[in-house]
């Protein structure tokens, strides 16, 4: 029974597994043969992109180390050429020093063969002069034996006779000449005595002030230089285009450097930076606000300045324009003295002169005080400032004799009166005496007024300031009339203006800015 259940169950559930194992065996290697075949072909297929990446990878880094080689080759044949040039300039600059240099030698060689042959002719001369004189010598010797032997007496009783005559003849003369002294001095007492006073006149050495170029500003702290310069510089570059003052910034502790020729400009550019580092607002809008606040008070003070300046003298009736014109003084130099001070010294002079000959002292002071008045606009006009001073009084209704004493102070024109005469004497005692004048400065303010009158003659420009001692001029022109291509071509035309009509050590800078700005407020 028992084996017949083995037969019957046992067995065939032995062959069963078996058979099924067996089926699973097989079907489980298909499996793994497929996914084995698969993987293979994934494998394949990614070494291919693998490689098709790395090709392009490859070709992509060709291009760019030929780009790299042809821009390194480009700068290097860029520096190459420039290189050439340089070195080309500099040969030609040698060659043409060398040429000067043998020009230098030929010429030193035929001016010593010239002086050689000068000093062979002047030793034949002096051996020429040497035997003449030995000659007349002799000659003179035999004719005063012969004028003793005629004579009857020898040559030292011919002089001694010769002396006694000249003796009483010169004793007559000498008579005669202290007698036309006496008289003289008794007919010309009068004029001796009244050039007695113009001498003491001319000791007259009143203060003056003598302005320098540059003016110095005192800081808080050295912090207060970073305000100054801003981010980037702007508030500096803010700063100078608003006033048209350098400032240096260097290492002076606590103090910044203002330095410009026209002291007008200067002293507003220091009265604004004062203020504008008490406030410790410092940005270019607030810069320009400030600017021209300070321009307006420092037009008032110049005014007042006018004023005191022709009541001191006790003179009346002057034109508002002309008091204006006389303030403006107090900040004009000429050869180093202060123009207004100038003028009050030769008013006072010319009074006095016009005093002692009985003259109108008041009109004298008057033609004496403004003299002068045209170089306080004659970087604005044309023409010599007696001229511009003459008009100027004919416009503001001066008396004829005023406007041909101020005309006539230089002698361009005839003077027509003696206060004329008077104040040209007053203006050279008062410009001659010891220490006055120094005409380095004049020539240099003149030098940079004149280069910014060029700048200005260019239709567009708005303003034009001469900063760093001459060696540039910054000019701020209209965006809407200059365009930034019109712009560099101004640039050129005017170097090439300031080469052809001026004389200057070193070279000229010249900035042209053009500037646009966007405005709104809100409300």
């Amino acid at each position: 029974m028992f084996q017949e259940i083995i037969v019957n169950f046992v067995l065939p559930g032995v062959l069963v597994l078996i058979l099924g194992f067996i089926i699973g065996w097989f079907a489980s290697r298909k499996i793994s043969q497929k996914n084995l075949k698969n993987t293979g072909k994934l494998a394949e297929k990614i070494i291919a992109d693998a490689q098709r990446e790395a090709e392009t990878r490859k070709k992509e880094l060709i291009l760019e180390a030929k780009d790299e080689w042809y821009n390194a080759k480009l700068k290097f044949e860029n520096e190459t050429r420039e290189s050439k040039k340089e070195l080309d300039r500099r040969k030609s600059k040698l060659k043409e020093r060398e040429e000067n240099i043998d020009r230098k030698v030929d010429f030193l060689e035929k001016r010593e063969f010239s002086i050689e042959e000068k000093k062979k002719n002047l030793d034949l001369k002096f051996q020429a002069i040497s035997d003449k004189n030995e000659k007349l010598a002799r000659i003179i010797e035999r004719q005063n034996e012969q004028l003793e032997k005629i004579a009857g007496m020898s040559a030292a009783e011919a002089r001694d006779q010769l002396i006694n005559n000249l003796e009483d003849e010169a004793k007559h003369k000498a008579a005669k000449m202290i007698k036309e002294i006496k008289d003289e001095a008794e007919r010309t007492a009068n004029k001796i005595s009244k050039k007695l006073i113009t001498l003491s006149i001319e000791r007259c050495a009143a203060d003056h002030v003598t302005e320098t170029t540059v003016s110095a500003v005192g800081l808080p702290n050295d912090e207060m230089k970073g305000r100054i310069i801003g981010r980037e510089g702007r508030n500096i570059r803010s700063f100078e285009n608003a006033t048209g003052i350098d400032v240096i910034i260097d290492d002076t502790p606590e103090a910044v450097i203002l330095s410009g020729f026209d002291p007008i400009r200067r002293e507003i550019a220091r009265l604004a930076l004062e203020k504008l580092i008490k406030d410790g607002r410092i940005h270019p809008g607030r810069i320009e606000d400030v600017v021209e606040k300070t321009k307006d008070e420092l037009m008032e003070e110049i005014r007042d300045i006018g004023e005191r300046t022709y009541l001191d003298l006790n003179i009346h009736g002057l034109h508002p324009e002309i008091i204006k014109l006389l303030g403006r003084l107090q900040y004009r130099t000429s050869y180093g003295q202060n123009v207004l001070q100038h003028s009050k010294e030769v008013a006072y002079i010319t009074g006095l002169l016009a005093g002692e000959l009985g003259l109108d002292v008041s009109v004298a002071k008057r033609a004496g005080l403004l003299h002068d008045i045209g170089k306080a606009a004659d970087h604005e006009l044309e023409g010599t400032h007696a001229a511009i001073g003459a008009d100027l009084a004919k416009k503001y209704r001066e008396s004829e004799l005023i406007v041909n004493a101020i005309e006539a102070h230089h002698e361009e024109v005839e003077a027509e009166s003696l206060i004329a005469h008077l104040v040209s004497a007053a203006d050279a005692i008062s410009g001659a005496r010891p220490g006055a004048r120094r005409e380095t400065i004049e020539n240099y303010i003149k030098r940079l007024e004149k280069l910014e009158r060029i700048a200005d003659t260019f239709d567009g420009v708005e303003k034009a300031y001469a900063i760093q001692a001459g060696r540039e001029v910054r000019i701020l022109v209209n965006s809407k009339k200059i365009s930034d291509d019109y712009s560099i071509q101004m640039v050129e035309d005017i170097s090439r203006k300031i080469e052809e009509e001026m004389e200057y050590p070193g070279q000229i800078k010249v900035v042209v800015i053009r500037e646009t700005r966007a405005i709104d407020y809100a409300k």
